[in-house]
């Protein structure tokens, strides 16, 4: 994770390097882009959370579920966040908000119907996981200069002609230099963030079990949200496709393939891994 975190940093350096060289205008584009995350930051869970048609429960509408968080939250050393409850029949949970004190955990009433209560402790302990890391602004901080990136390749002719302050005879072959090395960055940088997607989900698998004392439980979840997921319908599953990333798991019709460019590990590999740690807790590890 700090070897992909260090390469989006080393990237960025240069792919400033070059803007700055080549005389672009990009005071105007880093404020608008700049905007953007904040507003990213600032406004994705309200965002997140109306997409999936969720509503905050109070402890009387889901005592069950408070009284889990409620012991989790003890347990992870974490300020309590807020409570959402998405009526979906896909089982899927997720976490929003740029830090502890801000954040809100959802889980959907299929999740909720189909794990067992050890197994859903799990899984929404993973999702406190990720609010302890802050994933949220971690990610959203990482893809700053990749959206720079794109709104360069996406706007090439508006930068082309009003980017530059010089003449045309010289901003042009800058400008050409400037889009390339925009189109390298965008693709670099997006390869390298879901690749920081998927060390976080493995971060945050790890963090679950180690604050439940029980990697089992959580492998037990996984394969049981894997395999119901292949019960909802197409059309459900298409239109939850922009929360994969929030997702515990994807929602995919198609088996999560082991490419770089998942937002989340191969369903075999997160199992091993808790498998390993449950050895090692239990002290039977080779």
């Amino acid at each position: 994770m700090l070897l992909t975190m260090f390469l989006l940093g080393l990237l960025y350096v240069v792919f400033v390097a070059v803007l700055v060289s080549a005389g672009i205008g990009t005071g105007l584009m880093l404020l608008i882009v700049g905007g953007m995350v904040l507003a990213q930051l600032f406004f994705s869970d309200k965002l997140a959370l109306r997409a999936m048609g969720a509503r905050e429960v109070t402890p009387q509408e889901a005592p069950g579920l408070h009284a889990m968080i409620d012991r989790l939250c003890i347990q992870a050393d974490l300020p309590k966040p807020k409570i959402a409850v998405a009526d979906s029949e896909m089982p899927n949970a997720f976490a929003v908000g740029r830090s502890p004190k801000n954040a809100t955990v959802c889980a959907t009433t299929g999740i909720m119907r189909t794990l067992e209560p050890h197994e859903l402790e799990g899984v929404m302990a993973h999702e406190l996981a990720h609010v302890k890391n802050r994933d949220v602004l971690v990610m959203t901080i990482a893809s700053f200069f990749a959206s720079v990136a794109a709104m360069i390749t996406q706007n090439a002719f508006f930068f082309g002609m009003f980017g530059g302050g010089g003449d045309d005879e010289d901003s042009g072959p800058g400008f050409i230099v400037v889009l390339l090395v925009s189109v390298l960055v965008y693709a670099i940088s997006f390869v390298l963030m879901m690749a920081l997607s998927r060390y976080r989900e493995f971060g945050a698998d790890r963090g679950a079990a180690l604050v439940t004392g029980r990697p089992s439980a959580l492998a037990s979840a996984l394969m049981k949200i894997s395999g119901q997921m292949q019960r909802v319908p197409t059309q459900d599953l298409r239109a939850a496709g922009q929360m994969n990333a929030f997702f515990i798991v994807p929602a995919s019709v198609k088996k999560t393939a082991a490419t770089i460019f998942s937002t989340h590990p191969p369903m075999e590999a997160r199992i091993e891994r808790l498998q390993r740690l449950e050895a090692q807790l239990q002290g039977t590890a080779v």
